[in-house]
């Protein structure tokens, strides 16, 4: 019996180093340096991004977020934006990074209403914006709630 429970066990443990865990997206959007340079039709200095390499081998693919739900466009319930922060402390209210906020546009609107700083997963393709400046940088497109 002995054997057996063991041999699971060590089986289990194999298995689970042959599955890779899903990235941790946070920690990889923080990687990302951002450059302040003019916009001449804004007439402005923004912030660039300059993803990094190991970012970008992410572009087009399925990733999975999760984080504080923040509520910015109420007129579109297939908006999900998320912060590695609660709002308090998030990029539009507080002292935190663009490399901190991500936005979902969603396939389907939630079930529910989410409440400001619940905490959501959402999964969907990344897409890394380096020039539209009145888009967020990090974007998934086709996103899902999965942790609804």
């Amino acid at each position: 019996m002995k054997k057996k429970v063991f041999t699971l066990i060590a089986g289990l443990i194999l298995l689970s180093g042959m599955v890779s865990p899903e990235p941790d997206m946070w920690a990889m959007f923080s990687k990302t340096k951002f450059v302040e340079k003019l916009n001449k039709e804004w007439g402005m200095n923004f912030l660039y991004p300059k993803f990094p390499e190991e970012l970008k081998a992410f572009d087009g693919k399925k990733v999975t977020v999760s984080g504080f739900y923040i509520p910015l466009d109420i007129n579109n319930s297939k908006v999900a934006v998320l912060s590695k922060f609660p709002m308090a402390e998030c990029f539009f209210c507080g002292g935190s990074g663009p490399e901190s906020v991500v936005v979902g546009y969603l396939k389907n609107a939630p079930k529910r209403k989410i409440k400001t700083d619940e905490i959501i997963k959402v999964r969907g393709i990344l897409k890394l914006n380096e020039e539209d400046i009145e888009e967020l940088n990090f974007i998934l497109l086709e996103a899902e709630i999965i942790s609804d």
